[in-house]
Formats: structure tokens, sequence, C-alpha cells
């Protein structure tokens, strides 16, 4: 797939797919004989993998040091299945906090539903 192709495909642009290349978060992706990038399953696979990494909140930084250390082969699994398990940590604490956050939107939108109802407020904390 051309570069035109990948950046219609995942709606991101191809700036991004350079940079994402360029930076080392995306592995070296082929080229034609005219230097033109010429995308395989697997470079969509590891584009799946980042653009799901970088939704969920992951550093830059770490999917770039998956990367590398994927590149340098089976001697890192030990290193690579750390690198996850530490995000994986990061990933549920922010779940926690959103999950804390929504329960506490949801008691306010709770709140000004029976306020819109009544025409008043019924509570004295309207901080937070």
């Amino acid at each position: 797939m051309t570069i035109k192709e990948v950046s219609e495909k995942f709606h991101i642009s191809s700036d991004t797919l350079r940079y994402y290349e360029r930076i080392g978060m995306l592995p070296p992706v082929n080229r034609t004989d005219s230097g033109i990038r010429d995308y395989t399953n697997e470079d969509l696979n590891w584009l799946e993998l980042i653009l799901c990494m970088r939704n969920a909140g992951l550093q830059i930084e770490a999917i770039i040091e998956y990367v590398k250390l994927y590149s340098m082969g089976d001697a890192t699994f030990e290193a690579r299945l750390a690198l996850l398990k530490e995000q994986r940590e990061k990933l549920l604490c922010q779940q926690a906090q959103i999950i804390k956050a929504l329960d506490r939107l949801s008691y306010k939108i709770s709140r000004y539903e029976v306020a819109v109802k009544t025409g008043s407020l019924s509570w004295d904390n309207e901080k937070c």
C-alpha cells in the first residue's frame, strides 16, 4: 500500500506516518525501487498497534522503546514483557481515575436532572 492509501485507511496524515517512522515508533517501511513507501501487512499491523496504544494514552517513548526491543530479537522477550506490564499498570491507574470521574459526573448529572424538574438544586456542596 502507498502512504496515501494507508493515510486514508487509518485516517491519519501522511506527515504523521512519516513522523512515526522517522522517530522509530514505526519500524522502517520497505520502499519500491523508485523510493516510494510500500506498506506491507506487517507494517499495517504495527500501525494498528501504535494507534491503539496512542489512543489509550501510552507515551511515544514507551512505544519507541518497544519497537527498539522488538528489533533486537528474541533476547528481549523479558524486557518487552516488563515494558508491557508497566504500561498496563499505568493504563489501569488511568482507568480507575476515569471511572471515579465518570461516577462523579453521573452523580452531578442526576442532581441537575432533578433540579431541572424541580427548579432548584437540593444539595449543599456544589463544588465538584
